[in-house]
């Protein structure tokens, strides 16, 4: 296999598991204003992703760094074909972790609704745009042959943006909901259960808009057809999307969690499939997408990112498989965690 292939999959898997480990962050953020009826109710709520939201951000760090060495040529088209998308979602970030840390400096209700407010604004933001940039790498943009985008951030919200923005919006609602109701405990924990039986039936109507749309928008189906083999895989996300709401109506919250990651992981791969080899396509006629093929760095590099990889990757997920299973069990009122929240 060569290794363009190899990295074009990890690349992919990278941005999986920050969807993954982050999602559920961002429905925490955006449900404290829907969720919350007290501070008590926020407390636990913040607390509940308090110890972990800053090591699920390091997937992005580790996601935008590989596309960087391992594919520099799409580095440099797609961020600057996304530049304000990215922007909006870093200063969202940033101020979502600066709200995360100065809520709590002082006890005033206003000071402590503001920086709420940050975290909603912080939260919400970030999915929408996200789903927004992938569902048009998706579709592809307008970049010419010589790899110049001709566009600005309103190009990008587009129908087919919109509804991928929406899509991963409510992936990640229903994921931090189902956490929550890992982690919280009385009326919280009830009403967090009720709202993750609601975001189910709107991740199954999105699921459904989003595969009508792509199969409209997009060539992503034609590896699938191409490949019958492949749709085992969105059959695999439509049997872990059912045991989502099995594992919930039996009260298994955490195996519902979970269910709800392998989802969040098969939507990312089901694109990810889909676009190979191509990587950033162009949608303009007489121009020239980016591919897995031309737009990676010298085998050499390859490989030895490849040495590193194997090393590191695996002593990072071990890491995080170690602070899940530290932070583990339910996040009690007026409890502080080791993070300060």
């Amino acid at each position: 296999m060569e290794l363009q292939i190899i990295w074009f999959f990890l690349w992919g898997l990278l941005w999986a598991i920050f969807f993954m480990t982050d999602g559920f962050d961002f429905g925490i953020g955006a449900l404290i204003p829907f969720l919350a009826r007290s501070e008590t109710d926020k407390k636990q709520m913040i607390d509940s992703m308090g110890p972990l939201w800053d090591g699920n951000e390091v997937w992005l760090i580790t996601a935008g760094g590989v596309t960087f060495a391992a594919f520099p040529a799409l580095y440099a088209t797609m961020f600057s074909s996304f530049y304000s998308a990215l922007m909006f979602i870093l200063f969202a970030l940033i101020f979502r972790g600066v709200a995360m840390e100065f809520r709590n400096l002082l006890a005033d209700d206003y000071w402590k609704n503001i920086w709420d407010l940050a975290i909603f604004i912080g939260s919400i933001l970030p999915a929408i745009l996200f789903g927004v940039a992938f569902a048009n790498i998706f579709q592809g943009v307008p970049i010419d042959a010589h790899g110049v985008y001709h566009g600005n951030l309103f190009t990008l919200i587009n129908t087919y943006g919109l509804i991928g923005g929406l899509f991963f919006l409510a992936l990640f609602l229903e994921h931090g909901a189902l956490w929550l109701v890992v982690k919280t405990t009385g009326d919280l924990e009830a009403r967090c259960v009720k709202i993750a039986g609601v975001l189910w039936w709107a991740v199954l109507v999105m699921v459904l808009v989003f595969l009508a749309a792509t199969w409209f928008h997009t060539r992503l189906f034609a590896n699938y057809l191409a490949s019958p083999l492949l749709l085992l895989l969105p059959a695999m996300i439509v049997a872990a999307l059912w045991q989502v709401r099995v594992f919930t109506g039996k009260r298994k919250a955490m195996h519902a969690w979970l269910s709800m990651a392998v989802v969040i992981m098969g939507c990312t791969f089901f694109g990810v499939i889909g676009l190979f080899p191509a990587m950033l396509p162009t949608n303009i006629e007489g121009g020239a997408g980016l591919t897995a093929f031309n737009a990676s760095s010298s085998p050499l590099t390859l490989k030895i990112m490849l040495v590193v990889t194997i090393i590191f990757i695996p002593l990072v997920i071990g890491y995080q498989i170690w602070a899940y299973r530290l932070f583990s069990g339910k996040v009690e009122t007026g409890e502080e965690n080791a993070g300060g929240y």
